[in-house]
């Protein structure tokens, strides 16, 4: 292996929450989790990294502006590697890793901003790592990883060489992994809880029978509004959009706590848990938005369509025929595989981009999604940062016509989504890239958690079925809340 890797075989049984929790003290923690097991592919590694050599926060994007010109920069530092060191070296181990917030997309599209920006959660915020703690679930293995990152030009004598970076950089993780074994996971002393300071939005409708539950809207309000967007479709200005209400609850725990729970209660392929002194997010989202791979293959994997899982496993299998045979779900799945192939056909190879699966019924905790596969190989003069100004946000979570929907979003949502519909995304040294749409997502500040959900509207769409879905959608969420 490299000598720019440095590489430690840890005990196959070290806990992932008791190693977060020797960490979760540092400014910026990242969790990249696969809690649930249904795709091996999809839920092979869970990966903690914290305390970033370098930080780049966007608070707010502009239209015109390039916010991955030091994600660029930082990429010129990451080890240079061969292809038979890549090949046996996880997707990320280190490298440039962070959060993308919604209206990061105001970057690249003039779109409309809602008034209300309560949580004030930046637009992008990512970090510089340079070691990683990987579970592999399919080796069975965990190991710690550290790299020795390239010197930038402006490195004078006071700052410290790679090489001693790297090697008080693994003295510093070992010590740290020491502490593992006598934290406690939902330890609240060596962090600063989630304690009451600011003034939340005043939009906070009573959710009954659930006393601690809010919604920005009242469920007239949103199935009302729900009708606003049929309306829209029917004039002919757009096919879909997804339109979500935010939920939010009194929270004075930690972001770890709530993790821990929401593991138990609701795992999923793409969990994650991103904390910071200001806010935290975490995060059971079933979906992927965009992989990239070391040979530069592009995949997406967008859901549209959802049922309740019933407890029955013979109503279960009712409930998977029905969602496989609706034409309202496959229709409003197809739509937007048709959007997403020409989102990523702007940055791939003419007649790479291809279909590979089509409205596939998946199971997750509590509820039954339908789940497309696009693919397609990047250009030679693309990189995944080209990609993304094409592609984000997501079209799962805007709609087709996507500028037009998410305008549409803008006018009729009240509040800023912020992570929510965003992505949590890594980029390896072997080129590995993976982001997650921020569905099924918590974002955590100031003593309160809100956690936004929603749905595609098409024309046929019944507004009191589709607040009912949002519901379903936030059950497990909600089992979370209440699981100490």
């Amino acid at each position: 292996m490299a000598s720019s890797v440095d590489i430690l075989n840890l005990v196959s049984t070290l806990d992932v929450l008791r190693t977060l929790a020797a960490f979760e003290d540092q400014r910026f923690v990242l969790l990249f989790d696969s809690a649930a097991r249904h795709r091996e592919r999809d839920a092979r590694y869970t990966i903690l990294t914290a305390d970033p050599v370098a930080v780049t926060q966007l608070d707010k994007a502009a239209f015109g502006t390039n916010p991955f010109e030091k994600l660029r920069m930082w990429q010129k530092r990451l080890p240079a590697l061969s292809e038979e060191d890549c090949d046996a070296l996880p997707s990320f181990y280190g490298g440039i890793a962070g959060l993308m917030s919604y209206e990061l997309g105001q970057a690249f599209e003039k779109i409309p901003c809602p008034a209300i920006d309560d949580f004030k959660i930046p637009a992008l915020l990512a970090g510089l790592f340079d070691w990683a703690i990987v579970w592999d679930h399919i080796e069975g293995t965990v190991r710690r990883y550290a790299l020795q990152l390239q010197a930038t030009q402006s490195q004078d004598l006071t700052t410290p060489q790679p090489a001693t970076r790297l090697r008080d950089r693994i003295a510093w993780i070992d010590e740290r992994l020491q502490r593992s074994i006598e934290h406690d996971p939902t330890s609240t002393q060596a962090v600063v809880s989630n304690s009451p300071a600011t003034a939340i939005s005043p939009l906070r409708h009573r959710i009954e029978p659930i006393s601690e539950i809010y919604s920005d809207f009242t469920r007239d309000q949103y199935t009302s509004t729900v009708g606003r967007v049929i309306e829209y479709i029917r004039a002919g200005d757009i096919f879909q959009a997804n339109l979500s209400q935010r939920l939010m609850s009194p929270w004075s725990g930690t972001a770890t706590e709530l993790y821990a729970s929401v593991r138990s209660n609701n795992p999923a392929p793409f969990c994650g848990l991103l904390r910071t002194d200001e806010f935290s997010i975490v995060s059971a989202s079933p979906e992927r938005f965009l992989k990239v791979d070391r040979l530069r293959q592009v995949e997406t994997r967008p859901i549209k369509g959802t049922r309740r899982r019933p407890r029955s496993p013979i109503a279960d299998l009712y409930a998977s025929d029905e969602l496989s045979t609706s034409e309202k779900d496959r229709a409003e799945n197809v739509m937007i595989v048709d959007l997403l192939r020409n989102d990523i056909s702007r940055t791939c190879q003419p007649g790479t981009v291809r279909v590979t699966g089509l409205c596939e019924v998946e199971r997750f905790e509590t509820v039954l999604h339908l789940v497309s596969t696009v693919v397609g190989k990047l250009r030679d003069d693309c990189d995944v940062w080209d990609l993304m100004v094409g592609c984000f946000p997501g079209g799962s979570i805007t709609g087709a016509p996507k500028i037009r929907a998410m305008e549409i979003i803008a006018e009729l949502e009240p509040i800023l989504r912020g992570a929510y519909c965003g992505s949590l995304f890594f980029l390896g040294p072997c080129g590995d890239f993976d982001s997650s749409i921020l569905i099924r997502t918590f974002t955590l500040k100031d003593g309160w958690v809100h956690f936004p959900v929603g749905g595609g509207i098409v024309a046929d769409s019944d507004p009191l079925d589709e607040y009912r879905e949002t519901l379903h959608k936030a059950s497990g969420m909600i089992r979370s809340l209440r699981t100490p």
